[in-house]
């Protein structure tokens, strides 16, 4: 994951297009910021987490070199302040975050108010997957109040080491051949989406234009609905992402007439409690393939879950191993699209929610560059089911983001209705 993300900054950057690449969030705490506290524990996070100790060189070869800090307590992180910003000031200094070539690509900042504070985190991804946003609240901000309130520092569970992880996946892949089960499965995947990943459904305009990226969020179903169509997945024997992805799967059939639907999916890779408490991108990617039945929801969700449990163990699989091992094959291209499912109910992201549910303001942020492909989270939070496209911010793909999340919520609707016999296919011309 980070030689990708490391490969398509310097891919972007060759062809004059800002990546996007940083995980941000934000958090509000009351009160005046102690910045020597602060400052105590945001080192002590750095220090505690073997992912900020490496930094990579790209080199005219095109090969990445890894550097490593021997001591991490040569890492010392400082204060400055700044003054007064307006806005425009701040998201330029926060978008001045130095890139994942440097070492220092991320970046720990305080916006104080008169009665309370604004305490925010910008990490690039190549640090980093979005499980940061819990873990960092846990470590930052309840060390931080510990010492405020003149108590020693919370003692955290050893943090697992990122560098095994990484070693581990590398072991994995590089026994793997031509004759491995997961890699003849990738290849039958990308060989039925024309010897690549699969593509969204819908125009995205000329991606070759600077155009930042843009975000649509769309809510598509209520609690009551949410707790229905809970319900209704229980029914068919299927979790409820199963019933998500067969209700993608109707949207990609409405919208292009598509009878089969091939998905991806980004799922947490983290096994035991030591890894929860690490930063670093412990991700896989999940493909899985559904023969979509327009006339029944159930079906439908019944193929989605059936595949997508037999391909977990694809995760374990990157698609560029694969492209390695099967050169014929294409990296995918800017259509390329993902779908990823999040349950705010489930640990970790469970901490998250009982913490926003105690008063706390926490935010996840954007950082409005050009996405690297479309990407789309379904977020179940608060007992509602919401949806958030990330798009390539031209008008063409604007409207297609727009046309895609309002037929998703429709699909949706008629399963908790009842009425899914009413899908036909609308392609547009």
């Amino acid at each position: 994951m980070q030689a990708g993300h490391l490969r398509g900054y310097v891919e972007f950057r060759e062809r004059g297009l800002d990546y996007s690449r940083t995980v941000m969030g934000s958090w509000d705490v009351p009160g005046r910021c102690d910045i020597r506290a602060m400052t105590y524990v945001i080192n002590a996070h750095l220090r505690r987490h073997a992912t900020y100790h490496s930094w990579f060189e790209y080199n005219e070869a095109k090969h990445i070199v890894r550097h490593t800090i021997k001591d991490p307590r040569d890492i010392q992180f400082v204060a400055k302040e700044y003054g007064v910003m307006t806005q425009l000031e701040w998201r330029d200094h926060v978008l001045a975050t130095p890139d994942p070539l440097q070492w220092d690509c991320f970046r720990f900042g305080i916006i104080q108010d008169e009665h309370r504070f604004a305490l925010y985190a910008v990490v690039d991804h190549l640090h980093c997957d979005p499980m940061l946003i819990a873990g960092f609240y846990a470590e930052i901000l309840m060390n931080y109040s510990a010492l405020r309130e003149g108590k020693a520092p919370i003692a955290l569970p050893p943090a697992a080491s990122y560098d095994d992880f990484c070693m581990r996946e590398s072991q994995c892949v590089s026994g793997m051949t031509l004759e491995s089960p997961e890699v003849r499965k990738w290849i039958e995947f990308a060989g039925a989406n024309g010897g690549t990943l699969p593509d969204f459904p819908l125009p995205l305009g000329d991606q070759s234009i600077p155009c930042g990226g843009g975000v649509h969020v769309r809510r598509l179903l209520g609690p009551e609905q949410t707790a229905q169509f809970e319900v209704i997945c229980q029914q068919a024997g299927v979790r409820f992402s199963g019933g998500l992805f067969a209700c993608v799967a109707l949207t990609q059939y409405e919208l292009s007439g598509a009878e089969t639907y091939y998905g991806l999916t980004p799922i947490d890779m983290r096994k035991s409690p030591a890894d929860f408490m690490t930063v670093g991108w412990f991700t896989g990617v999940v493909p899985f393939t559904v023969p979509v039945d327009p006339n029944s929801f159930e079906e439908t969700a019944r193929a989605a879950q059936a595949s997508f449990d037999a391909n977990m163990d694809l995760a374990n699989v990157p698609y560029d191993r694969v492209l390695e091992l099967a050169p014929w094959l294409r990296r995918p291209g800017p259509q390329f699209t993902m779908m990823n499912y999040m349950d705010a109910g489930l640990p970790p992201l469970s901490a998250i929610v009982a913490s926003a549910l105690n008063g706390v303001n926490a935010a996840l942020l954007t950082d409005g560059r050009n996405p690297a492909f479309i990407y789309s989270t379904v977020f179940r939070l608060f007992d509602e089911v919401s949806i958030m496209v990330s798009y390539p911010n031209n008008p063409i793909a604007r409207e297609s983001a727009r046309r895609y999340t309002e037929a998703m919520k429709s699909v949706l609707h008629r399963v908790v209705a009842g009425s899914l016999t009413e899908v036909r296919v609308r392609v547009a011309s």
